[in-house]
């Protein structure tokens, strides 16, 4: 089983290379599953109901957020009624639910999104994301009730991603890192067959700061007081596609992890997609 988690949706530019590319990149890498980040997907803060529906027309499965939920208040009514859009699992008391199990070809994926401890600031009280998925995972275990188990870990240090798959190494089939939004060099598989990557990166213009606008993010690194404090806006530049692609085999392990890239600043060689 191929398949594809695509990082950080990132505004206007992110939403656009994805359907640039999600629609050739399924026929080409034959994928069997999609899974994208949308969080940042309006204007850089949450998502909307017409984005999400967008991505699930260009072949999305599951559609996984993190810190910035919520951040459209209007979301809530639509991810009640839609369980493919996911929320971070350890929220307490949260709108919507923090998994989603895909049936493709007799086969059953669970999707798991789960938000980070350390220097996250989310709006919403958390629980343990270690405590509560091992908790979690007591009533879906792998090769017995799932066939494969994709967890999104939003995330913001590495030593806490990192800490992450080693604890969950032999239960599911891979730990992908997102919210950082910079595509790191390590994806590998795990002494225990998990497939791992501390961030998949993002979709969005590279040509700027994590997304934002150059502008508008140096702004907030200003020490001066007198300097302006533009609020932070997505850059509008060309986007890429930066993702992870995963295949899984019937036992659950994963057997195969590349991060791909796409977009004219990666200059990847299969660009004919």
């Amino acid at each position: 089983m191929k398949i594809l988690f695509c990082g950080d949706v990132v505004g206007k530019s992110g939403r656009e290379v994805l359907a640039q590319y999600l629609p050739s990149l399924k026929e080409e890498l034959n994928l069997d599953i999609i899974i994208v980040n949308g969080e940042n997907s309006a204007h850089g803060f949450g998502i909307t109901q017409g984005i999400a529906e967008d991505m699930f027309a260009l072949g999305v499965d599951v559609i996984t957020l993190g810190n910035h939920s919520f951040d459209n208040p209007n979301i809530m009514d639509y991810i009640t009624t839609q369980p493919k859009l996911i929320r971070p699992l350890n929220y307490v008391n949260a709108a919507g639910q923090g998994y989603y199990i895909l049936n493709h070809k007799n086969t059953k994926i669970l999707v798991i999104n789960l938000l980070g401890k350390l220097f996250m600031h989310s709006k919403l009280e958390t629980t343990d994301p270690f405590a509560h998925i091992n908790t979690f995972l007591e009533e879906y275990k792998l090769t017995e009730d799932i066939d494969a188990i994709i967890v999104d870990f939003h995330a913001e240090t590495t030593s806490e991603k990192n800490a992450m798959g080693f604890f969950l190494d032999g239960k599911v089939s891979a730990v992908l890192g997102t919210h950082t939004h910079m595509p790191t060099a390590d994806a590998r598989i795990l002494p225990n067959d998990t497939g791992f990557q501390t961030d998949v990166g993002m979709c969005g213009d590279y040509n700027s700061v994590i997304g934002m606008s150059i502008e508008s993010a140096l702004s907030t690194f200003f020490l001066q007081d007198s300097a302006p404090k533009l609020r932070l806006t997505p850059a509008l530049g060309e986007g890429m596609l930066a993702g992870t692609l995963l295949e899984i085999d019937s036992m659950g392990k994963c057997i195969f992890i590349e991060s791909i890239k796409y977009g004219k600043i990666f200059k990847k060689e299969n660009q004919n997609v």
